[in-house]
């Protein structure tokens, strides 16, 4: 073969290939810029009903998703709080939280009332094992409405094999645990950032 046509035919393929990614990098974009509006909202409309969820109804009348307060945690990081008003009066707060499971992080979402009692609990990502750790969400069992009602003060904020009040999973105790800490760590910080969360802003 021609040494020159070889180097052609080389070159030319080049070319094409270069074309070829430039035009996929380019439909990427095209693409992500049409469905990324489309998750945004997906994403808000699913936050929104959670947030819904772990407040009784007729608990506040504001739009929890932008009525929101940004409070430090004790490590300095920013947690978005979304204030629960009703008649303009703050009654409670809604917020994420977060703890390690058996699988890795489980996260959860927690609604506290102004005097420091649990309303409600959801679980929104995880990655527990179906059909034993899974049991923490609230479409597989009613094991997180166990949380309602509870403050600090009391209950004994352990699963009952640990001498707690929570029960554990048989064959994942170790899930549990997580999200009993996520719950007590969530009432604690709500405590410790009482001011912040209620200022008048």
């Amino acid at each position: 073969m021609n040494v020159a046509a070889l180097r052609e035919g080389i070159g030319y393929q080049g070319v094409l290939l270069a074309l070829f990614s430039t035009l996929t990098a380019a439909a990427l974009v095209v693409a992500n810029g049409f469905t990324a509006p489309a998750i945004h909202i997906a994403e808000e409309q699913d936050l929104e009903a959670s947030l819904r969820q772990v407040l009784p109804a007729g608990f506040n009348d504001n739009n929890l998703l932008t009525d929101v307060v940004v409070v430090k945690d004790s490590a300095g990081l920013d947690v978005e709080v979304h204030k629960a008003s009703k008649a303009g009066v703050q009654q409670g707060a809604v917020f994420k939280t977060s703890s390690i499971g058996y699988a890795g992080p489980i996260v959860i979402l927690v609604g506290i009332s102004r005097d420091g009692v649990v309303q409600g609990v959801r679980v929104l990502r995880h990655a527990e094992t179906p059909g034993l750790g899974d049991k923490i969400e609230v479409a597989k069992s009613d094991w997180v409405h166990a949380f309602e009602g509870k403050a600090l003060t009391t209950a004994r904020w352990l699963v009952k094999k640990d001498g707690g009040d929570f029960d554990q999973f048989a064959g994942a105790t170790i899930t549990p645990r997580g999200v009993v800490k996520a719950v007590k760590e969530a009432l604690a910080f709500h405590q410790a950032n009482h001011a912040a969360i209620y200022a008048e802003h």
